[in-house]
């Protein structure tokens, strides 16, 4: 073996020894309560399903060359009006658009406060950049601030509005008012929170905090059942990055049945907030059933619940378990959290049943 295989080899052992190896799976045909898919757009034709009147199927370039289209540029200002925003940049992906906004936005002069939770595709977009940069506690307003009182010059701070690992809300009035008072520029990633709060506009837009944040980052990929991103804020800003924006400047666009899709998924939820309102009485429902076992979670609001079991190996026996009896889960190891905080992480959709979670909890109860 070369010592570039072996270098290789050394690495995947040591997941092994770990118990923390991934691997594909690509089991469909379980009861769904691991998918980022929470409304069941994914699978509705009347958002993926095309007459042949596109002009393209392919994207045929980057947008910079011959892959940008009137049809794109229409669904970049609708998205801009539905999130009362005063503009809009596709990009392919969730990560994508996070790489391409810290990549490019802060520069030598700047400082980067970042939630310690903050998602993997903002850390390496951060990792891209000459700024200054560093983490305050998780949802800790006291962090925060000590942190803005030492920092100068051009002060960018990151926050979710929705966590996906713990599935917990962003303070985001109280962080706003702090970035107000230190002169600083909030930006928020909203990938959990499109699709489900503020009418499907996200947390920002239910608080009404549009005009104290910089920029927001939503995804398409989740809630919408969708694919892409798109970076929300002024003009300017999309100026910037459709200039500087590696991520944005050199890769392929996306195929315009695809973008189509995006603004068909937002106008089938404006058909069909009842989705919304059902999602959030089952998130209720469920979270009166852990209560009612004893089942050790994350406080969570939201759609995403997290049942604490510590050690890779004993959560993995436990999804293991589960899935055996015909539900979806899959559990959340060390490295990709803490030790100690292993976790199986449950994502509540507004297509699974009250009879569905009472199975799925009885099971819990039963095995842990």
């Amino acid at each position: 073996m070369d010592k570039y295989s072996a270098y290789i080899s050394k690495k995947l052992e040591g997941r092994v020894e770990e118990n923390a190896l991934r691997t594909l799976n690509s089991n469909h045909n379980s009861i769904d309560f691991c998918s980022n898919d929470y409304l069941g757009f994914a699978k509705e034709k009347a958002i993926h399903q095309f007459k042949n009147t596109l002009e393209y199927f392919g994207s045929t370039g980057s947008r910079l060359i011959s892959g940008n289209h009137e049809t794109t540029e229409q669904v970049e200002d609708f998205l801009a009006k539905f999130y009362y925003s005063e503009s809009a940049l596709l990009f392919n992906s969730g990560y994508n658009a996070n790489v391409g906004l810290f990549q490019s936005l802060p520069h030598r002069n700047s400082i980067i406060i970042y939630d310690e939770l903050i998602h993997a595709s903002v850390r390496d977009g951060i990792r891209m950049n000459n700024a200054v940069h560093h983490s305050f506690k998780h949802n800790n307003i006291e962090s925060l601030e000590q942190k803005l009182a030492q920092a100068k010059d051009y002060i960018y701070v990151v926050v979710e509005s929705v966590y996906s690992m713990d599935g917990d809300i962003s303070p985001l009035n109280d962080i706003a008012e702090l970035c107000e008072k230190y002169g600083a520029a909030l930006l928020v990633d909203e990938a959990h929170a499109v699709g489900i709060y503020g009418k499907g506009r996200g947390l920002v837009h239910e608080m009404n905090l549009e005009n104290k944040v910089f920029a927001r980052i939503v995804t398409f990929g989740k809630a919408f059942g969708c694919h892409g991103a798109a970076i929300l804020g002024s003009k300017l800003l999309t100026d910037y990055l459709i200039n500087f924006s590696r991520a944005f400047i050199y890769t392929t666009a996306l195929p315009l049945q695809n973008i189509v899709s995006i603004q068909k998924a937002h106008e089938f939820l404006l058909q069909n907030l009842n989705r919304i309102s059902s999602l959030l009485q089952l998130i209720e429902y469920f979270k009166t059933k852990v209560v009612q076992f004893n089942i050790p979670t994350i406080p969570s609001s939201c759609q995403i619940q997290c049942v604490l079991i510590s050690g890779n190996n004993k959560v993995k026996n436990i999804a293991g378990i589960i899935q055996s009896k015909g539900f979806d889960v899959r559990p959340i190891l060390s490295p990709t959290v803490p030790k100690n905080q292993e976790r199986i992480r449950i994502c509540i959709h507004s297509f699974n049943t009250k009879s569905q979670i009472d199975n799925l909890t009885t099971v819990l109860n039963n095995n842990l």
